[in-house]
This record gives structure tokens, sequence and C-alpha cells, in this order.
């Protein structure tokens, strides 16, 4: 699943797929310029998640109780 999802990810032109011929063969994978720029987005939504936390987290507790 892993393979599956870094080659959809290299097809798509957001990751770069390096083979280093060792033994066992390495492969490194890194992103590309288009891969790094829904950084921004992720870390905003990161920050919103931190900043209502604990409303989140008593919503949690009410639906599980």
């Amino acid at each position: 699943m892993l393979t599956r999802n870094l080659r959809m990810l290299e097809r798509n032109g957001l990751a770069d797929r390096k083979v280093h011929p060792t033994v066992p063969p390495r492969v490194e994978y890194t992103l590309t310029e288009p891969g790094r720029a829904p950084r921004t987005a992720v870390d905003a939504i990161c920050g919103w998640t931190h900043q209502h936390l604990g409303p989140i987290e008593s919503a949690r507790g009410r639906f599980d109780a």
C-alpha cells in the first residue's frame, strides 16, 4: 500500500524517486516543489485543530458517552 501511494505521488509529479544501487537496495523519495506546496494549508489546519482542541475533545466525550 505504501509503495502504491508513493508511486502515485511520483506519477503525479509530487515526489521524486531515487534508487541507490546498494545491497540491500535502497530507494529514497523526496517531495517536489508542487508536492511541498500543500504544507501551508496542512499547517493551517493543524493550527486550527490545536486552537479548538478543548471543544473537540468535549464533543467527543459527549458523543462517546
